[in-house]
Formats: C-alpha cells, structure tokens, sequence
C-alpha cells in the first residue's frame, strides 16, 4: 500500500507543507511473525540520503507517528518507523499500550533484537528509495526513546541515536561498554517518569563506558514534551518551544555525525 499523506499531517511540517511526503508500509517478518512498518520520504528528491530509524512512543504505529515521521524526514532523511508490537498489536488507548511496551521493556533482548531487525529493514530499502545505508541513524520519542537507547547498548554500529523524552535506565549497565556510536539525549528536566536519580545513573552508566554522550536537559519540560497529542498537564504535555530546541538539536546532532 501506498499513499500520500493527508493534509492535516502536512499541516505540521514547519514550512515544509509543500513537500510531496509518501508514506508506504512495509510488511516484513521476525521469527516467523508478521510486522508492518512505515517508510516515510519525499519522493521528489533523488538523490541518496540519510536513513533514519524510528521509534514511536508506546501507543506504536499510528497516524500520530507517521506525522512525526513526516516532520523528521523532510527534503532530507528517508524514514523508518518500526514496528516494536507486531502487526496485529495495535493498541487503542493507555492501558493497552502500556500492556504492549511493558512486555517489550521487560525482556530487553527481545527489544533489542526487533530494533535490530527493523533497522535491517531500513537498510533493505536501498534501491527502491533513493537511501545512503552509510549515513543511518536512530531516533525514538518516550518508550521509543528508551528502545534507541537500547539498540545503541545492544553493540549495533550506525552513526547515532537521539532519545526523545525517553526511559534511561537498563537492566545491565555495563553494557553501555558495547556502545560504538555518539548518544544524544534529549530530556525533559521536570519529567515525572524520568526521576533524577535515573538520570544521574545514565550519566554515571555513559561514564564508566566512555561513551560519546550528550544529554540536554530542558527547563519546564516533561514528558512528551514534542508530542502535540500529549494532554496530561505537569506529567505529559506539549510544549511548542521546547520541541522546536529538540528537533533543532537532532539536526545539529545529525550534521556532526554523518558525512
């Protein structure tokens, strides 16, 4: 399936509302069992650019996350949005995505292994996009977050992951020691689900590992601080000016680490 995405989804792409953005899902299977991605892109550039992996936050692959995705891509990165449930693991509200992302955070090989796999994905669209898997990246938004993170620990090589306001801590962190690529994060500095002491044992975890790490830490932000449906106020809310620093900070992040 393939179709281009509708005008409320162009709405908010910045000055960018004229960009032919596609978007087509990609089936694609681990172990056996079926997924479905999203690759989104403007086809009316051709020539090879950055890939970047996405992962959304835990309410999975949605409409909400193909907007972001189209925002993220713009005229310059072709975009991946992984699949981390399965297919037919679509949640419809809170509980049940929190029911799916428990079940993915509670086993991090298995988090580790479908980022994998779906960065495999992204590589595999080389030919039917115009894509340089030289120039790949990762970024993930709150469970998403965590997940790049997670990907970063599992030892794969790409050139970065960026955290949007996601989970820091990791069952194991001397594993932070198989890390071989820069670590942006971006946080929230007032979010309720990322307590400080969390942070400190990011910051002392990317420390003893000797890992290229940034963390910005961004005053009167909490939770899901770039996501426009996020309506939880002091917990998991919106907030336009921070949201513009962070996706400003990927870009300068992305611009250091890719040729």
């Amino acid at each position: 399936m393939k179709r281009t995405l509708t005008t409320l989804v162009l709405s908010g792409l910045a000055g960018m509302a004229q960009a032919d953005i596609t978007v087509q899902t990609v089936p694609y299977e681990i172990d056996g069992q079926p997924y479905e991605g999203l690759l989104v892109f403007d086809e009316a550039v051709t020539t090879p650019r950055p890939g970047v992996l996405m992962v959304p936050n835990w309410m999975g692959v949605t409409e909400a996350a193909a907007e972001k995705a189209a925002k993220v891509a713009g005229s310059e990165y072709v975009v991946f949005v992984a699949d981390m449930y399965g297919r037919d693991i679509r949640p419809q509200n809170a509980d049940e995505a929190a029911a799916a992302a428990t079940t993915v955070r509670n086993d991090r090989p298995m988090m580790r292994a479908r980022a994998n796999a779906a960065l495999d994905v992204l590589r595999a669209q080389q030919g039917a996009v115009p894509l340089d898997i030289d120039n790949l990246a990762a970024i993930g938004f709150c469970f998403g977050g965590g997940t790049v993170l997670e990907l970063a620990r599992s030892g794969t090589e790409i050139r970065g992951v960026v955290s949007f306001h996601g989970n820091l801590d990791t069952p194991n962190p001397d594993d932070a020691k198989a890390i071989r690529m820069p670590v942006l994060v971006l946080h929230g500095a007032d979010d309720p689900f990322v307590p400080e002491q969390q942070v400190a044992d990011f910051s002392g975890e990317m420390r003893a590992a000797n890992v290229d790490w940034q963390l910005i830490s961004y005053g009167g932000a909490v939770h899901s601080f770039s996501d426009p449906y996020a309506a939880m106020p002091g917990k998991a809310e919106y907030n336009p000016v921070v949201a513009k620093r962070a996706f400003s900070a990927m870009k300068q992040f992305f611009a250091e680490v890719m040729d």
